[in-house]
């Protein structure tokens, strides 16, 4: 399993995190009609349980958005992945279908309102990855957003360079239909109550709909 360091100057901003992290083998596809079954279902749910002005209420998202500006972003102009993924809903748009198990992390950062990491692991440069916070004129490139600022963005860097911000994660070590080797993080700002729940869920849908194996799974408390 990838090990995972969070720089000191990230802490002293933020003060506390919980990371979940799923590792395993995957096998990928375009797309599953059963998935989306379940995903226009949870989008029905969802649309009669929430309104715009809940969103960034929703306990998961507000520990997300509180972290942003301690690390000096603004949440409302770089705004938390799930976040955006839940205002597209209620804004009637149709979610994009990326792959399947883009689909899938996409399906449960919606219903649990974390942003969460999803990376070929096997893109990744070096065994270990470290939190910190973006800094300025750093190169990034998001997933389907160009250039990407990730000034004050918590960051997920590799040996090379940035991998993942909860805004959006960088298109080097983003998961293609040929991606057989999953790192899913959960950046969990709100403290680890329901996070091994969480995991477990997670865990189930990777196997149901992607034949997840040599399943690792943990939960850091920084």
């Amino acid at each position: 399993m990838k090990k995972i360091e969070v720089e000191s100057d990230f802490l002293n901003k933020v003060g506390h995190i919980s990371i979940g992290i799923i590792e395993c083998q995957i096998q990928n596809s375009a797309s599953s009609a059963e998935l989306w079954e379940r995903i226009d279902k949870e989008i029905g749910t969802f649309t009669q349980k929430y309104e715009m002005a809940d969103l960034a209420k929703r306990p998961t998202v507000a520990a997300t958005r509180t972290a942003y500006k301690l690390c000096g972003k603004d949440p409302s102009r770089y705004r938390p992945s799930s976040e955006a993924l839940c205002r597209r809903i209620l804004k009637g748009m149709d979610l994009y279908r990326i792959n399947t198990v883009v689909d899938l992390i996409n399906l449960v950062s919606i219903t649990s309102g974390y942003s969460i990491g999803g990376f070929d692991a096997d893109k990744i440069e070096g065994d270990t990855l470290t939190l910190g916070i973006g800094k300025a004129d750093e190169p990034f490139e998001g997933i389907g957003r160009g250039t990407l600022n990730i000034e004050g963005l918590p960051v997920y860097r590799d040996q090379i360079g940035g991998v993942g911000t909860p805004t959006s994660d960088n298109e080097r070590t983003k998961l293609a239909e040929e991606s057989t080797h999953l790192l899913m993080i959960t950046n969990a700002y709100s403290g680890p109550e329901g996070l091994d729940q969480f995991l477990n869920e997670s865990t189930a849908l990777l196997q149901q709909f992607s034949a997840a194996e040599n399943i690792e799974k943990k939960i850091l408390n920084f």
